[in-house]
């Protein structure tokens, strides 16, 4: 399984395979029909709040990562993760998109690391 992170105003390669907007609203300044985004799956996005909190401050990474796993794990990101089960069942690759200037702590991070511990359970068939 190939787990691929970029931001969302980096240029869209075949390489990507199916690229899955992670974030909660639509990146500034990105246009929809160049972003390339199948899937914008805005439930395993962190909550308002926590992103507000976390404010991508580095020294608040741990804590982010142990609250948004565990909204990861709550019924309200339940139907978006079993999309994501299924699209990671299908493909050899996927794309994380994320807007966040961080590109070491971020939700899209967190959530990598997330699925490669096997915490995402188990995967649809490939094709």
């Amino acid at each position: 399984m190939d787990i691929r992170l970029k931001r969302a105003f980096e240029t869209p390669a075949r390489s990507d395979g199916p690229r899955i907007l992670v974030d909660r609203i639509w990146p500034r300044g990105v246009a929809k029909k160049d972003a390339d985004i199948v899937h914008w799956l805005k439930g395993l996005a962190p909550s308002t709040e926590l992103r507000k909190w976390f404010g991508h401050d580095p020294d608040k990474w741990p804590e982010f990562r142990e609250h948004y796993l565990k909204e990861l794990q709550s019924d309200e990101a339940s139907e978006d993760l079993a999309a994501l089960r299924s699209l990671l069942g299908d493909h050899d690759r996927i794309t994380l998109v994320f807007a966040a200037k961080d590109t070491d702590h971020n939700n899209a991070v967190a959530l990598r690391d997330f699925i490669l511990a096997g915490r995402l359970g188990p995967l649809g068939r490939k094709k």
